[in-house]
């Protein structure tokens, strides 16, 4: 296989850039940027992330079995990137940013564009990540508006 080709070949596949977050124990959140989300059943809802592993975040997932996914805002890559990087947890904030927890306890972005949160249903231990399927248990919509793509950022994750 030509390794130049198929790098640029799966690099064509389209992403968004989310906060993924979770429960780590019982009273605390952690969350990063990922961007292999997709939604892959109408009924029930499920959705499939590919989270790295040997990070808190996919262990985090591993354990408490539930996970968000905050959907982020064209122009919100500044906020994607905060979250490439570990954050400290000052009170009710990932150092600056703003969050709640709603149903799973999973950390919701004040100021994402939507959210949905997820209890995990399946796990596939293949690779350098792990792809982790959950349904889809409860949703919101802070506001309208155009979701923020990894080809926006000008970076590249895949191939």
């Amino acid at each position: 296989m030509d390794e130049q080709a198929k790098k640029a070949a799966l690099r064509h596949i389209t992403y968004g850039l989310y906060v993924i977050g979770t429960k780590i124990g019982e009273d605390d959140v952690n969350a990063f940027t990922g961007n292999w989300v997709t939604q892959a059943s109408f009924q029930p809802p499920l959705v499939a992330i590919g989270v790295k592993k040997g990070t808190t975040s996919c262990d985090g997932i591993l354990e408490s079995r539930v996970f968000s996914v905050n959907v982020l805002e064209s122009g919100q890559k500044d906020l994607a990137f905060k979250f490439f990087k570990p954050l400290k947890r000052v009170g009710n904030k990932f150092e600056d940013v703003e969050f709640y927890t709603s149903t799973t306890g999973s950390p919701i972005l004040r100021d994402a564009l939507s959210w949905f949160e997820c209890r995990v249903t399946d796990v596939v231990d293949r690779g350098d990540h792990t792809l982790i399927v959950g349904e889809v248990v409860d949703a919101g919509v802070h506001r309208d508006g155009k979701p923020l793509t990894l080809a926006e950022t000008g970076l590249f994750y895949g191939g």
